[in-house]
């Protein structure tokens, strides 16, 4: 899929991939009504549009990614809607039947509040992001709504489904895959070790994507 991608947004990789085509396996309700979370360029967005989504809505806190989005998905013929903050603000605001999110998942030693990392970097353990996701997603799926989120292993799989099943989803991995360490994770491999997130010499990782589904 070729994608207009401006300096400063998260090129789609392999998680992006995977997440695709988790979707497309899952099935999309005709016509439904799609919430794209972190969205980057739109690949997903426009993923979902192509599965035969009816309403879709792409967040992120890139004002560059949501133009990227935009035009993406115009150049296409797609019709999404673009709106730039953070997904816990759409909360009261509608529900969704299908929720994608490809969130930061990166161990890091600080968060940042702008620049290309933000799009990554999340935090000691990974999951400054996630762990909001997981307590929202309840509040954003309309009954019988799906949502699928993808993440490194390196942090923690068995605590996402800890936490969707805590909030009344039902939660499994319905894909996995491993990959080499892009730039930023070889980068950082030392201090990954260091942490004992990964082993010494280690140059891969496994991707999961998380399906969870309301009653």
């Amino acid at each position: 899929m070729w994608l207009l991608r401006p300096p400063g947004v998260y090129r789609p990789q392999e998680d992006t991939w995977l997440m695709a085509q988790a979707l497309t396996q899952a099935g999309m309700p005709r016509g439904g009504r799609v919430l794209d979370v972190c969205t980057g360029t739109g690949a997903l967005a426009i993923a979902s549009a192509v599965a035969g989504a009816g309403e879709i809505t792409a967040v992120d806190l890139s004002r560059r990614a949501l133009a990227a989005t935009w035009v993406n998905a115009r150049l296409r013929g797609l019709r999404v809607r673009v709106r730039h903050g953070d997904f816990g603000d759409l909360v009261g605001r509608g529900e969704f039947d299908v929720v994608t999110a490809n969130p930061p998942y990166v161990p890091s030693t600080g968060v940042p509040d702008r620049g290309p990392a933000r799009a990554w970097d999340a935090g000691l353990d990974g999951r400054c992001v996630l762990d909001r996701l997981c307590a929202v997603l309840p509040l954003l799926l309309a009954d019988k709504g799906m949502g699928l989120i993808v993440h490194s292993a390196l942090s923690d799989p068995d605590v996402t489904l800890r936490q969707l099943r805590g909030g009344g989803l039902k939660a499994s991995v319905v894909a996995r895959r491993t990959v080499p360490f892009g730039p930023v994770m070889r980068g950082r491999a030392a201090w990954l070790a260091r942490r004992g997130l990964i082993e010494d010499g280690q140059q891969h990782e496994e991707l999961v994507v998380i399906r969870a589904d309301a009653a």
